[in-house]
């Protein structure tokens, strides 16, 4: 059984709970979204297997996921990253944000979202239970797309996308 970190909002850990339970009655728990870009600036998207409980085909950033309970989000970063497009590198935590969202299929995500930015130049090996495909695009592209094209995208990538339009380059 895979649980997540239940938290309050602050971060503190309140408890655990079964991460479909949790996504169904809509409790806050910790999460992270990794954004890897490479030396020409291009962030590497994935698109989130046909198989995924929620948000199935849409594009989002390299990784998203959740630390299990003990585990810090650096080192579930990075754990994830490997498993989910089969590279690791470099992580540095930028930022962190709370939404809540309903999804069609009844199921909820409320996250504490810690937002991670990392670099690599090569190109992922993704698992096909993670990732249906993947792609680097270029920020001002995908700035455009997500705006003509918001139903291809997670909700979460959408926040994170205009957080990160505000950070100092």
């Amino acid at each position: 059984m895979e649980e997540v970190i239940l938290v309050d909002e602050k971060d503190r850990q309140v408890g655990t709970e079964e991460k479909i339970k949790a996504h169904k009655e809509g409790k806050l728990h910790r999460a992270f979204s990794i954004f890897v870009f490479n030396h020409e600036g291009r962030l590497l998207l994935q698109q989130r297997a046909l198989t995924k409980y929620h948000c199935p085909g849409l594009w989002s950033n390299t990784v998203c996921s959740h630390p299990r309970p003990g585990e810090p989000v650096n080192a579930a970063a990075h754990r994830r990253l490997m498993e989910e497009m089969g590279f690791d590198c470099p992580l540095k935590e930028s930022f962190t944000f709370i939404y809540k969202t309903k999804f069609d299929n009844g199921l909820y995500e409320h996250e504490f979202d810690h937002v991670l930015i990392g670099s690599y130049d090569g190109d992922p090996v993704p698992n096909p239970e993670e990732a249906e495909s993947w792609k680097w695009v270029g920020m001002d592209e995908l700035r455009k797309d997500v705006k003509e094209n918001p139903q291809n995208y997670t909700y979460w990538l959408k926040i994170a996308l205009g957080r990160m339009m505000k950070l100092p380059s």
